[in-house]
């Protein structure tokens, strides 16, 4: 008797668009029409514009992660792991298991949402003393360090060490970096009143970026206002600046300027997944070249989107203009891409992807934020209101509005706590610690562990 193999769709990243693809897929596919499997360590989703929000005590952890498992209509099949490596040719795609063992996954149709991972430079102690902020155990675990900072600072005699544990350098000038900088420092500001032995003029926040501007995206005229907001805080920025080298107890400015801290947080941009080199397909600026329907020219029944993908950005209308990452971006480009895989499978012809971006919004904590909905320029309260209701209504789950709601209101009434919860071990960690970026094979490794070939150490 012969066996029919359903399509096998291998869905890797459990970004905006991975699950936004994977639930589709689970809505518009008969069961026996296709076999969904999603790659990605941890059974959540994670709402990262957030992630600010969780650092700084506003949100809990487990509000901003949405669960996979909660939809009683879930039936894809989860690997919990991270992909690190893809033969096209052969249609694998190589897992690393949270155990560590390594596994093929073969597929018929794979759809590569990794997402991005925190960019860095060849800077000089940077990755062994710089904490990122681009998933929730960075989050909660420079909370850990930001009031351990405190702690030790009015624990200490020495008016040097007590100097350098309450200074803070943000290195990133874009909304992550922003949004940490002022989140973070209504914290340390608050935290004074509870720490009668801190001497207020002490505590110091730098926020730094290369750029001339920050955050151009928003225009002149709301980048100043988010400026000034920052600057009335006591927030020192210096645009045009960045790293020269960074050390456990000071941090080099590229002008000169010698900082003593012990908490630099670097937040300059993102690049796409490792996992996109291992593809040796052509990219763009490091993000995996596509078509405007999502496919990867020359291979069949290869889709890619979101962080790691240069999709054409046809709302623009311009040649080379590609769709920045942004999570509004990831989500609907994820539908797109579900409905063109069931059209591939169906043998239908596919759809382009093409979205108007409806604007931008930064969220500084307490009543300030900067907002540009639909190219309305809006500031304090009314872009507050606005920062927000978009974040709230994008959550996937009413579970997960719940809690950030609620969360919302019990801060705005009680204020800020100053718990450490444990998670900061005796030993710092890096920021390869938390987005495992020397966990990738080769091109010539995936090749040979796909054809059996005697296993190859990982870089």
């Amino acid at each position: 008797m012969d066996t029919v193999t359903r399509p096998r769709i291998l869905v890797v990243g459990a970004g905006f668009a991975g699950v936004e693809c994977v639930r589709r897929l689970e809505r518009k596919l008969s069961p026996d029409e296709a076999d969904v499997t999603l790659v990605t360590p941890f059974a959540y989703q994670l709402y990262l514009p957030l992630l600010p929000q969780v650092a700084s005590g506003v949100l809990t952890p487990q509000s901003i992660a949405l669960s996979l498992r909660r939809s009683g209509k879930y039936r894809t099949r989860i690997i919990p792991g991270g992909a690190i490596g893809v033969d096209l040719k052969s249609k694998v795609c190589v897992v690393r298991m949270i155990t560590d063992k390594i596994v093929n996954e073969r597929y018929d149709y794979i759809v590569l949402a990794p997402g991005s991972v925190t960019r860095t430079f060849d800077i000089p102690g940077l990755t062994e003393h710089a904490f990122g902020m681009k998933t929730l155990a960075e989050a909660a675990y420079i909370r850990d360090h930001m009031i351990s900072q405190l702690d030790l600072a009015d624990a200490s005699d020495d008016p040097a060490e007590r100097a350098a544990r309450l200074q803070f350098v943000v290195v990133g000038g874009g909304y992550a970096g922003t949004e940490t900088a002022a989140c973070l420092q209504r914290v340390t500001h608050a935290a004074v009143k509870r720490y009668p032995r801190l001497d207020p003029k002490l505590i110091r926040w730098h926020l730094i970026d290369i750029a001339p501007k920050l955050m151009p995206e928003l225009g002149d005229r709301l980048g100043r206002s988010a400026q000034e907001i920052l600057a009335r805080r006591g927030i020192e920025v210096s645009l045009g600046v960045s790293i020269d080298k960074a050390g456990p107890e000071e941090v080099t400015f590229t002008d000169g300027r010698v900082v003593p801290t012990h908490t630099l947080i670097w937040t300059a941009g993102v690049v796409a997944s490792p996992l996109i080199a291992t593809l040796g397909a052509e990219t763009v600026r490091g993000r995996l070249a596509v078509d405007a329907d999502m496919t990867l020219p020359g291979h069949d029944g290869v889709f890619a989107l979101g962080d790691s993908a240069a999709v054409p950005d046809l709302a623009k209308g311009q040649d080379g203009a590609v769709c920045p990452p942004t999570a509004q971006h990831a989500m609907r480009q994820g539908k797109v891409v579900a409905d063109n895989v069931i059209a591939a499978l169906r043998n239908q012809p596919l759809s382009p992807y093409k979205h108007k971006d409806l604007g931008l919004v930064v969220d500084l904590g307490g009543k300030d934020a900067v907002s540009k909905p639909l190219g309305i320029e809006l500031r304090g309260v009314p872009a507050q209101a606005v920062a927000r209701g978009y974040h709230w209504s994008a959550l996937r789950t009413n579970v997960a509005k719940t809690r950030v709601a609620t969360n919302w209101l019990l801060n705005a009434v009680a204020g800020d706590d100053f718990v450490r919860t444990g998670f900061q071990a005796r030993k710092p960690a890096q920021l390869k610690d938390f987005e495992y970026t020397d966990a990738y094979l080769t091109q010539e490794q995936v090749r040979a562990r796909v054809e059996g070939q005697p296993a190859l150490e990982s870089p």
